[in-house]
């Protein structure tokens, strides 16, 4: 219950600090204001470095399942545990997306609008207006990348204390890329919360936020396990070497 109350409370605070600096100070659908797409990068990354520590010890701070999902498929958590991370980080979601709601609808004749809320899109009328296969690409890639990450950076033989960092930063980079894209998800969570309650083309639109994001983690597990995971072999070396073996 702490695990999962974790998640939840993560996951909200991503939501509320991310998508309420793009959804109020940031960026609109119209185009940048505010702190714009600099700002909101790091909004994202630092609510992230953030609850690492915050919550790291205590979870893991997946907050988001497409990574959980890709813990799974690479064997480091149960299939229970990870139900309950998951129904967590949706729930924690919309929760932070029904404040932001609550907030916003009080400004001055606040109206909500196609993709409020800092929800995710793309096509006509969503920022750059780049194509169902751009947006699909860019966020299975993306997420591949911020997950396999995600995985180095935690492993045992790694440098743990700076994790958060390094992951933090990585999806500041991650959000330079794709915001004018898709407004950059790579966490169906994230997407849902706000799409729930703009609805409209928002929630027309999550499909792809819900399949693109958990596909590219599931690669990123798969690329892990086969290919990076050095695990078994640095502990075959730390036994050889504490026995004198050679």
């Amino acid at each position: 219950m702490k695990k999962n109350l974790a998640e939840l409370f993560g996951t909200f605070c991503l939501v509320l600090f991310g998508c309420g600096a793009a959804g109020i100070s940031g960026i609109t659908s119209t185009g940048p204001a505010g702190i714009g797409l600099l700002g909101i990068s790091f909004a994202f990354g630092l609510a992230v470095v953030v609850m690492a520590y915050a919550i790291g010890p205590v979870s893991g701070c997946h907050i988001n399942p497409a990574i959980t999902i890709a813990m799974l498929v690479a064997g480091k958590i149960k299939t229970g545990e990870a139900v309950g991370y998951i129904v967590a980080q949706f729930v924690g979601a919309t929760l932070a997306a029904g404040v932001l709601y609550v907030i916003q609808s009080g400004a001055p004749g606040f109206m909500m609008a196609e993709w409020a809320l800092g929800s995710n899109g793309w096509g006509p009328g969503y920022l750059g207006a780049y194509s169902t296969t751009s947006a699909f690409i860019t966020e299975t890639i993306l997420t591949f990348v911020f997950v396999l990450i995600i995985f180095k950076t935690t492993a045992k033989w790694s440098n743990s204390g700076m994790s958060g960092l390094a992951i933090g930063l990585t999806l500041v980079l991650i959000h330079l890329v794709a915001i004018p894209i898709t407004g950059t998800s790579v966490n169906p969570a994230r997407s849902f919360g706000p799409a729930i309650f703009a609805g409209g083309k928002a929630f027309q639109q999550l499909w792809l936020f819900m399949i693109a994001p958990v596909i590219g983690g599931i690669l990123a597990a798969v690329v892990w396990k086969n290919v990076f995971d050095d695990t078994t072999e640095a502990s075959i070396k730390a036994l050889k070497a504490e026995i004198g073996i050679k």
